[in-house]
């Protein structure tokens, strides 16, 4: 399947039972609301898929249940975050093999790379696939700025294609279509700064927050697309005390709250991740209570 790289791509979360097993039934649930509310594609073992903590055998059954559900309805990228480039190169063989189709590449993990080690890790591991790739530059979270001059350098790859951006400079998205036009698509990766990404030119949304409320996060999307931002923009202010648990360390168990609080998910995290409690946990549980008792009607997006 070739990949347009526009629209709402969740950064789906990881289900497991109390067991700390894949709970297959409650992703399923949860996948079938984002399929429902007009995804564009779906993105497992990212950072909030709790990537780190995966087996590979896990992964494997990840990708191929995902790829089954879907029936073809939408692309399924898997991140690729390794710490050798033989890894990596591995580890896009094997994504291919299970049916995924592209690859969300992080860069080296655990080594802070030089500009000329950078290239070469998003090069080889490009060149070692024919899947399409979604760099994800996050130089704040990863230490490794993945930069127009590197960019240029990727060009030379027809399979690189898009971006997250999640540099936190907004401005970045007019320095790449400035500097690339079209050449790669971008892909805001910090709920945040989305609206203000897109309405710059950005051809879509990495959420997190969609993985508990995929419905306001698409027709935030497709408002704007259509020229609606005002709506959108209403829908926005409401959707960003909610946006704003995407910026901490301890995303995963808050988003993982909120899915369970709209009827999406569990709290299970995997250790070394704990589930919250205490004060902390009543906190996070007011944003997502506050937000959920004051949900906006959305108007008919799914036919914009």
């Amino acid at each position: 399947m070739s990949i347009e790289w526009k629209g709402v791509f969740p950064a789906i979360t990881t289900k497991f039972t109390a067991a700390d097993e894949l709970d297959l039934p409650l992703f399923e649930k949860n996948l079938q609301a984002q399929l429902a509310a007009g995804i564009d594609g779906i993105i497992l073992g990212g950072s909030l898929g709790e990537a780190s903590t995966l087996t590979t055998a896990e992964k494997e059954t990840l990708t191929r249940f995902t790829v089954e559900k879907v029936a073809g309805k939408i692309p399924v990228v898997v991140n690729i975050a390794e710490g050798a480039t033989r890894d990596a190169v591995q580890q896009a063989a094997l994504v291919k093999k299970w049916g995924a189709s592209g690859i969300m590449l992080l860069p080296p993990m655990r080594y802070k790379s030089d500009e000329r080690e950078t290239a070469t890790w998003f090069k080889t591991v490009a060149a070692s696939t024919d899947l399409p790739v979604m760099v994800y530059n996050n130089p704040v979270d990863y230490k490794i700025e993945v930069t127009l001059d590197i960019f240029d350098q990727l060009q030379e790859l027809p399979n690189i294609q898009a971006v997250k951006e999640s540099t936190r400079d907004v401005s970045n998205v007019t320095r790449m279509i400035n500097r690339f036009g079209d050449r790669f698509k971008i892909l805001c990766g910090l709920d945040t700064l989305a609206l203000e990404e897109m309405v710059l030119g950005a051809h879509g949304w990495v959420g997190g927050l969609v993985d508990a409320f995929p419905a306001e996060t698409v027709a935030i999307y497709r408002l704007i697309k259509a020229g609606r931002v005002q709506e959108a923009v209403e829908i926005y202010r409401w959707f960003l005390p909610l946006l704003e648990l995407d910026l901490y360390p301890k995303l995963v168990q808050f988003i993982k709250l909120a899915e369970a609080e709209v009827g999406l998910g569990s709290e299970y995290v995997r250790a070394p991740r704990l589930v919250l409690e205490g004060a902390e946990r009543e906190r996070v549980l007011q944003v997502i209570r506050t937000a959920v008792a004051n949900r906006p009607v959305l108007p008919d997006y799914l036919s914009l």
